[in-house]
């Protein structure tokens, strides 16, 4: 069981690499008083195409620098990470851990086709936390999965509009909104990046594309013991420590973006 701390000031967030920039950018909203330090782990991004070994041992090994450097919480700000490692990184540590939770369970209530689909990683996709979920709705409604191939690499690049970002796009898209999905949810952390180029090929469909980073934020509050604030991400940015295997170079252009 996850134990509830009162105050935590030094929140670890990890991911493969900028993706999990879109849940900083919630956190911020959320718990804007908080002191961050966010790895990028984009010497071995993608982890899409790794092992579940793989990102479980990358997993522990990020997570001990950031408990090293003071984190009392950590945001596995990574769907294939969390389907991969949350479960042990829990297990082996005794501070908070917050994973990203498929957010089919939204999409099902709230679809008026009765068809939803998933964008996510094969990683994601094959793992036991999204299996389980997608096992408890497959009964009342039609799920679609489609692997957003490419998605990384575009957003690691700041390719997030471009012809090829969209062709890129519209491969995984495409056969989902055909399938008359209306609910879509994104399930990798990148692809809330790619947002403005998804709602431009699902232009002429009735379909709201679901970002899970925003209760994943509400979860780690709840876990700090406080409130939910809503604040301006920029505004209210408290001290942010940006850490990376690789070349620092794409996660300080995309964390302009947040």
């Amino acid at each position: 069981m996850e134990t509830l701390i009162k105050m935590a000031t030094t929140i670890g967030v990890f991911d493969s690499g900028t993706g999990g920039l879109s849940v900083l950018r919630e956190l911020l909203k959320a718990i804007p008083d908080a002191h961050y330090i966010y790895y990028s782990d984009n010497a071995n991004c993608p982890y899409g195409d790794k092992s579940p070994e793989f990102v479980t041992q990358r997993a522990c090994a990020i997570s001990e620098l950031l408990m090293d450097k003071g984190a009392q919480l950590i945001v596995v700000a990574c769907n294939t990470a969390t389907a991969a490692a949350i479960s042990t990184l829990r297990a082996k540590y005794s501070i908070p851990f917050v994973g990203m939770e498929p957010a089919v369970k939204p999409a099902a209530l709230g679809t008026q086709s009765g068809v939803i689909g998933v964008l996510a990683t094969a990683g994601t996709l094959k793992g036991s936390l999204y299996l389980d979920t997608k096992q408890k709705y497959n009964s009342n409604v039609k799920i679609i999965e489609g692997v957003g191939r490419g998605f990384v690499e575009l957003v690691e690049e700041g390719d997030l509009s471009s012809a090829k970002a969209e062709q890129i796009c519209r491969t995984a898209l495409q056969p989902l909104l055909d399938a008359g999905a209306d609910r879509i949810v994104l399930g990798c952390t990148h692809y809330p990046f790619l947002l403005s180029t998804l709602r431009k090929i699902a232009q002429g469909y009735d379909v709201t594309f679901i970002d899970p980073a925003p209760a994943v934020a509400a979860r780690a509050a709840q876990l700090l013991g406080t409130e939910v604030c809503a604040c301006n991400a920029k505004a209210a940015r408290p001290k942010v420590e940006l850490l990376s295997s690789g070349s620092t170079e794409a996660l300080e252009r995309n964390y302009l973006l947040i």
